[in-house]
């Protein structure tokens, strides 16, 4: 065979082989593009119909295995996204109803005691009532509005370097007249130097009023209640005890909740409006730390506010 003879079959190889590859490279190419199309439409679907489904293509390409992962991770954001946007809006309903209960209610007595004091005279017991009932409905609706700002990012609060020592021992003086009258055994456990903490004092002295009314009004059967002031390597906690019923298990994780309510709620000598612990959780996190609940029915139950410690 001649020289010219082998170079013509070695050309016609290369020829070959180099057909093949160019067709590979085409057919996966195309195949990739067939797959990208695929997902494209299936996204639209998706869209269109507002399901959860997932994306799915079978590939061994991991180029389109870690897109589609990373598809179907947004997908499950998106998920997550609409369930707490379906409990906010179930949550908003209940709230709107509960604010028309909540002050329809009082506006109801008030209307009803200037009937009888149009009718008899007014009396000075009776417009004592009149404003006792006027002042829970401007509290209620202050409330109202104090949480939605904090809710809203609005809230006017001011981090600092504040004295947390002397907060808990004014915040504990402001109780001692209902906590003598009511016959509560109390214990106050404040270090006498000065702790410092990152916060705002009128936001730290609205947490402890929250908690030590829901001392005294939930804490009355057990006729204690507990101030601690403590510290850790960078943090300070404050506990506000109490021994009444305490909170069972399955209402613990819902407490902080906005207008979360356990039994009782229609009697409100024993139970809230639901805001309190709310704004006090609300308010706690705004300052850098947190706000939870360890409750043994019968036993204890303790809030404990954690803030960021300032060590000089």
């Amino acid at each position: 065979m001649s020289d010219q003879t082998i170079l013509f079959f070695l050309l016609i190889v290369i020829a070959v082989m180099a057909f093949v590859v160019l067709y590979q490279r085409f057919a996966f190419r195309r195949g990739i593009q067939t797959q990208l199309i695929q997902i494209s439409r299936k996204l639209e679907d998706i869209a269109e119909s507002d399901s959860d489904e997932k994306v799915m293509v079978f590939t061994d390409n991991p180029v389109l295995m870690e897109l589609t992962g990373e598809i179907n991770r947004l997908l499950l954001d998106r998920q997550k996204v609409k369930a707490e946007f379906k409990r906010g809006e179930i949550a908003s309903k209940k709230m709107l109803a509960n604010i028309s209960h909540d002050i329809k209610t009082p506006l109801t007595v008030i209307l009803g005691y200037l009937e009888i004091m149009r009718l008899t005279g007014a009396d000075d017991e009776m417009l004592e009532k009149v404003e006792a009932k006027a002042k829970q409905v401007v509290d209620l609706i202050n409330q109202f509005f104090t949480l939605a700002k904090l809710e809203a990012g609005d809230a006017d609060i001011t981090l600092s370097r504040i004295n947390v020592s002397e907060i808990c021992r004014e915040s504990a003086l402001g109780f001692y007249e209902i906590l003598l009258q009511k016959d509560f055994e109390v214990e106050i456990s404040i270090p006498e130097r000065v702790i410092y903490v990152q916060g705002d004092k009128d936001a730290l002295q609205r947490i402890l009023f929250n908690l030590l009314s829901n001392a005294v009004r939930y804490g009355s059967d057990g006729k204690y209640l507990g101030i601690f002031l403590r510290e850790e390597k960078n943090s300070v906690l404050i506990d506000v005890t109490d021994k009444g019923k305490g909170i069972q298990r399955e209402f613990a994780d819902r407490i902080f909740e906005r207008l979360y309510t356990m039994g009782d709620s229609r009697n409100r000598e024993v139970q809230g409006n639901g805001l309190g612990l709310t704004i006090a959780k609300n308010l706690a996190v705004q300052l850098g730390g947190d706000l939870y609940l360890d409750s043994i029915p019968d036993i204890k139950t303790t809030f404990t506010v954690r803030l960021k410690k300032i060590n000089y």
